[in-house]
């Protein structure tokens, strides 16, 4: 504005009438790229150190809203990358196979119907890989459909049901709770070990069609999200550091991480607010 009404009156009586100290204006005038910063840009920096850099502009929009900032995803996008921010990123998703006949009679009772459970009541299981050191670990992801929060979890060397049932052995909630636990077809879920802790507990079992992960896609679509906020954004050596990243992960997407199917909150302000799926 000062510049624009040069002609009209001198610098020093537009600074006044504006507030403006003089020197703030001539050091303005040789440093331009201060004048095009965001006044938001530090709510967004806020925001995204507060997601451990985990954030795009989606949930930097969903963040900065609850916080009373308003902008679009352009305007964000703009700052990130002025910022040299970068959200994490995804890697290349598994293609379904086809069903083999003799396997489509198999139960599948949930048959992708994810949403409307009670708390507790339906969980749903898989194993992702990730490289440790030489070689590779394994993690299990115990999810709640209800609010899509990781009920339990556990990470090892061996793909095996011990991995399995370590996961179980981090709920904080009685089995008991449990009605149906779905998996895929993997040797680790379906094996005896696994069935005789499902009929202890009176739960019963539910397997994806082979080779479909869309039979899944609660859990599959959870691993892409460890893999892209947490695995991919860390070289690992020891189990150790990776188990203790887990647990770290884990309680932040329980009870901060903002959650798009939840309408932008975490699973566990959805739960204490009585919401259902």
């Amino acid at each position: 504005m000062i510049r624009a009404n040069a002609a009209r009156c001198p610098i020093s009586a537009r600074c006044r009438i504006l507030g403006v100290p003089r020197s703030t204006y001539y050091w303005m005038i040789g440093h331009p790229g201060t004048e095009r910063a965001d006044p938001i840009a530090g709510d967004v920096r806020a925001v995204r150190r507060d997601s451990r850099e985990r954030y795009g502009a989606r949930k930097i929009k969903a963040a900065l809203e609850r916080r009373g900032v308003t902008a679009s995803r352009r305007r964000i996008g703009g700052i990130m990358r002025e910022q040299g921010m970068t959200s994490a990123y995804a890697r290349k998703r598994p293609k379904p196979h086809k069903t083999r006949a003799d396997e489509a009679g198999l139960a599948n009772l949930l048959d992708r119907e994810f949403d409307g459970y009670a708390p507790r009541t339906h969980l749903a299981s898989d194993l992702t890989y990730v490289r440790v050191g030489d070689g590779w670990a394994y993690v299990c992801l115990l999810v709640d459909l209800a609010d899509r929060g990781i009920a339990g979890h556990s990470v090892g060397r061996t793909r095996n049901a011990g991995l399995v049932l370590g996961a179980f052995a981090t709920l904080g909630f009685p089995l008991t709770d449990i009605q149906v636990f779905h998996t895929d077809r993997g040797g680790e879920f379906d094996n005896t070990r696994i069935d005789e802790l499902l009929r202890v507990f009176g739960i019963k079992r539910s397997l994806s069609r082979k080779g479909n992960p869309y039979d899944n896609a609660v859990v599959e679509s959870t691993n892409r999200l460890l893999k892209k906020e947490l695995v991919y954004r860390n070289h690992y050596t020891t189990i150790e550091r990776l188990r203790r990243d887990l647990n770290d992960y884990v309680w932040w997407s329980d009870n901060q991480r903002l959650h798009s199917t939840l309408g932008y909150r975490s699973p566990k302000e959805f739960t204490e607010q009585g919401l259902v799926l």
